[in-house]
C-alpha cells in the first residue's frame, strides 16, 4: 500500500510526508484545543512522519531520519547555534554523500571480515582484474591488493570526499596495482573485468544486474555484498560473521 506515487525521488517524498505529518498534527491539536510544548509537538510530527513513511514504502533507513528531523530542528533552535555551523555540516554531508538523494545509494563501508571473505571468492593463483563499484574510501581495494597481489584492482566512486580519500590512500600507500577514478558506476564498462564487486543498496540492484548481464564476459564473477538481486538466486552465498551478519552473493556469468 502506498499513499504517494513511488516515482517521486525519495528525498522529495520524505519532505512531502514531513509536511503532511505537520499539517495533520496541527489540525488535530486545533480540533482538541491542545497546546503542547515545542519538543512534544516535534515528537508527534516525527512519529507520524515515520509512520507515514513506513506506509509509503520508503526504505527503512529513512524512518529514523523522518522521526528525528523535527525534534532535532527544535533542539538546535533551542541551543541557538550559529547558522554557519549548519552550513558547514551541510557542506561536509554534500561532499561525503553527494548524489545519495538521487541514486539512493548511501555510503556503506564493508567490514574487514567481508574483505577477508572476498579473498576466498577471487581466482586462485592467476592474474585477474577486479572493480569495486562505489569503492568508498578504498578499504576493499587496498586490502585485496595486499592479500592477493596477482590481481589488478580498480575503483569507481562518485562522492568527492571518499574519492579523494581513496585516491590519496592508494597514491601514497604504495599500491601499484590499484587505481580509483571519480565517476558513475553506470558509465563503467564491466566487460573489462574478471570480478565485479558492489556494496550499494536494494534500489539499484535489478538495474545493475541487467547491466552486468549485458556487459560482463562469460565466466566472469559478479559479487554483491548484502543486497541480492530480485528473482535471481545466487550461485553461491557466503555469510560473514561480522556486526551486520553480512552475506556475499555471487553469480557466475
Amino acid at each position: 500500500m502506498t499513499i504517494l506515487p513511488k516515482k517521486l525521488p525519495p528525498s522529495i517524498l520524505a519532505l512531502l510526508l514531513q509536511l503532511t505529518a505537520v499539517a495533520l498534527v496541527v489540525l488535530t491539536l486545533r480540533q482538541f484545543s491542545l497546546h503542547p510544548a515545542p519538543l512534544a509537538f516535534a515528537l508527534l510530527c516525527g512519529t507520524l512522519a515515520a509512520v507515514l513513511s513506513r506506509i509509503a514504502g520508503i526504505a527503512r533507513w529513512w524512518l529514523f531520519i523522518q522521526f528525528a528531523f523535527a525534534p532535532a530542528l527544535v533542539l538546535m533552535l533551542a541551543l541557538d547555534i550559529p547558522p554557519g555551523f549548519f552550513l558547514a555540516i551541510f557542506l561536509v554531508m554534500l561532499v561525503v554523500y553527494w548524489s545519495t538523494f538521487r541514486t539512493q545509494v548511501p555510503l556503506y563501508l564493508s567490514s574487514r571480515k567481508v574483505w577477508q571473505a572476498l579473498e576466498t571468492l577471487l581466482p586462485a593463483e592467476q592474474p585477474f582484474t577486479f572493480v569495486d563499484l562505489g569503492s568508498g574510501i578504498g578499504g576493499v581495494l587496498t586490502h585485496l591488493a595486499d592479500s592477493r597481489p596477482c590481481g589488478r584492482y580498480h575503483g569507481i566512486e562518485v562522492a568527492p570526499l571518499p574519492f579523494l580519500w581513496s585516491w590519496l590512500r592508494i597514491r601514497f600507500g604504495g599500491y601499484p596495482h590499484c587505481s580509483v577514478r571519480r565517476g558513475s558506476l553506470w558509465d563503467c564498462d564491466l566487460s573489462q573485468y574478471d570480478v565485479v564487486f558492489a556494496y550499494l543498496s536494494p534500489v539499484p540492484m535489478d538495474a545493475l544486474w541487467n547491466k552486468a548481464r549485458r556487459e560482463m564476459r562469460p565466466g566472469s564473477l559478479f559479487i554483491s555484498n548484502t543486497f541480492a538481486v530480485h528473482n535471481q538466486p545466487p550461485h553461491e552465498s557466503v555469510t560473514v560473521d561480522d556486526l551486520h551478519r553480512s552475506t556475499l552473493y555471487s553469480w557466475r556469468m
